[in-house]
């Protein structure tokens, strides 16, 4: 019994990381995704479209032709404005549907912090050496008892803490 005691305590501390970095990463993934947006069907086309009269009035340099020129630009300019106003309609759909993901997500994620607390309140998460966090030891230890066998026992929030901080730094490097 104090076998699977112990095995199940080693498994706790990458289990909770892997829980952290996962809900970071999706909710930073989720946030990138948002800015960039993606384009649409109908925004690629209007984008070819107006290369298009902008290469054709362009190529149409000669006196004679300014006219067709200049009608060519006022198409390629009211197409820029319709593309325009498309972008703006679609980046508002997709900032309020990841507004929405963002959200569920945040309260999965403060749930599950809740539901890993409440487990793992009075249960050490982790035991690291004592000499390895000297001056740390006790700040490392909050609600997870003493040293144990020259040991620090690690609380549940502490090392939520130091999860969180590990995956920021790690979604960083990876996403960037």
């Amino acid at each position: 019994m104090e076998e699977t005691l112990e095995h199940g305590k080693s498994l706790a501390a990458p289990l909770i990381f892997t829980i952290v970095v996962a809900f970071h990463f999706l909710s930073r993934h989720a946030e990138r995704k948002k800015k960039r947006g993606s384009m649409n069907d109908m925004e690629i086309q209007l984008r070819t479209e107006i290369k298009k009269l902008y290469k054709e009035a362009s190529s149409l340099s000669q006196p004679s032709t300014f006219a067709q020129a200049a009608k060519l630009r006022r198409m390629a300019v009211a197409k820029e404005k319709e593309l325009t106003k498309i972008q703006e309609l679609h980046s508002k759909e997709i900032k309020l549907s990841y507004d929405s993901y963002l959200k569920v997500l945040m309260i999965i994620k403060v749930l599950m912090y809740f539901g890993l607390i409440c487990w793992f309140w009075w249960v050490p998460v982790a035991a690291i050496s004592k000499q390895l966090v000297q001056p740390f030891g006790s700040v490392l230890s909050w609600r997870a008892g003493g040293p144990l066998n020259d040991n620090v026992m690690v609380g549940i929030i502490p090392w939520l803490i130091l999860s969180t901080r590990v995956s920021k730094f790690i979604c960083k490097k990876v996403l960037n």
